[in-house]
C-alpha cells in the first residue's frame, strides 16, 4: 500500500513536466509570431526568450526531481 502511494505521488509529480513542454513551446511561438509581425523588435527580445525558456525547463527538471525523491528517498 506504501508502494502504491509513492508510484501515484511520483505520476502525479511528473505532471509538472509536461506543463514544462507546453510551455516551451508557448512561448517560441508567442517569440515567433511577434517576430514575424515586427522583425526590428525580435532581437531586443530574444534575451527574454531565453530566460523564459530556462525557467520553463528548470520547472519540469524540478518536478522529476520530486518524482525521483518521492520513489527513493520517502
Amino acid at each position: 500500500m506504501e508502494d502504491m502511494g509513492k508510484y501515484i505521488g511520483a505520476g502525479l509529480a511528473c505532471l509538472g513536466m509536461l506543463g514544462a513542454a507546453v510551455g516551451v513551446g508557448n512561448i517560441f511561438a508567442a517569440f515567433l509570431q511577434g517576430a514575424m509581425r515586427n522583425p526590428s523588435a525580435a532581437q531586443a527580445q530574444f534575451g527574454t526568450l531565453i530566460f523564459g525558456f530556462a525557467v520553463t525547463e528548470a520547472l519540469g527538471i524540478f518536478s522529476l526531481l520530486i518524482a525521483i525523491l518521492l520513489l527513493f528517498a520517502v
